[in-house]
């Protein structure tokens, strides 16, 4: 183990609440320096001198590369490396490791609440008790949105790796028949389900693919109109996948049983965005808080470190840009 590397954690309050452990991490190095967060005009100068850039959503530019050349090595603490110009980082040499399936149990029960939220109207009933209907009712319960059950319904599932795999066995627990769809850009494979076969048979829809050029888009109007007009949409992917309007649109004309979205085009949604206008029906938005759960954001912690013993034996793991 090289203790001699100096490293920086450039968006640290992205991680870590005070609630995390990380004596792993700071015993692969001879200094670890935390900042909460690291504006882009701000990346270079704190890079100076520094072997290992830490970075949750810093961009880490070309022209960061060229103006670091004592940086060797790049963490990232998530899965999703597009903040990272990794042709540039190869061509400087610089490796770049991300995060793997730290938080396939914390998205998969987050799918599976937003699905059950849906299914059992928790908002709407939330929202009764709140403004006090339950203690006008004239009998003991309130039963004025209609409930579904999971079990015997259909799920389809786009994205069937570590995660979708993951969801398709919690719903298979509730009783539900699991679909795969096929995805674009995939070879075809016999147990995936063209989207037009797909989509009709699905009692609800739930998105566990990447972000590409393949997928962008993936979910829209017309996509929507060959749901069931009682299908649930469920997104805790990329908010990429869906055309948001079409949804709006969709859960306005009362098409569609309710969705639920974890992750949006733009976040924070600071130039607004077509769901989160107030008069949208059987909607469930969470703050791309799927993943948060403190076991996961430690499981980072560890792999940020192993992947820092790994690139130090010079065997590197879980690299992007070899």
């Amino acid at each position: 183990m090289n203790n001699s590397l100096r490293a920086v954690f450039l968006d640290h309050a992205s991680l870590d609440l005070g609630d995390l452990d990380l004596t792993p991490l700071y015993d692969c190095f001879a200094e670890l320096t935390l900042h909460s967060q690291t504006s882009p005009d701000a990346v270079i100068e704190r890079l100076q001198g520094v072997h290992v850039a830490i970075s949750n959503k810093v961009p880490l530019s070309a022209e960061v590369f060229a103006a670091c050349p004592e940086l060797k090595l790049v963490l990232v603490a998530a899965t999703g490396t597009n903040p990272i110009d990794l042709d540039a980082a190869r061509q400087h040499g610089v490796a770049v490791c991300n995060c793997q399936g730290y938080g396939t149990p914390s998205v998969a029960q987050h799918s599976l609440m937003l699905l059950l939220a849906l299914a059992t109207r928790l908002p709407d009933y939330q929202r009764d008790i709140r403004a006090g209907r339950w203690k006008q009712a004239s009998q003991f319960c309130l039963l004025d949105h209609p409930i579904v059950e999971l079990h015997g319904k259909t799920l389809g599932l786009l994205g069937h790796g570590e995660l979708g795999s993951a969801v398709a066995r919690l719903a298979e627990a509730f009783g539900m028949r699991v679909l795969l769809g096929q995805l674009p850009g995939r070879p075809p494979r016999d147990d995936r389900l063209p989207l037009d076969k797909l989509l009709p048979q699905v009692d609800a829809l739930s998105l566990h693919c990447p972000l590409n050029e393949h997928t962008l888009g993936l979910i829209g109007a017309k996509e929507l109109s060959l749901m069931k007009p009682q299908a649930f949409l469920i997104n805790t992917a990329r908010g990429g996948l869906v055309d948001e309007q079409a949804l709006a649109d969709a859960l306005r004309a009362g098409h569609l049983g309710g969705a639920a979205c974890d992750v949006l085009t733009q976040e924070p949604p600071k130039d607004g965005n077509p769901l989160l206008d107030e008069d949208i029906p059987r909607l469930i938005i969470t703050p791309h808080s799927a993943w948060g759960s403190r076991e996961a954001r430690q499981r980072i912690v560890g792999q940020l470190a192993e992947n820092t013993r790994a690139y130090s034996t010079g065997a590197p793991i879980r690299l992007v840009n070899g």
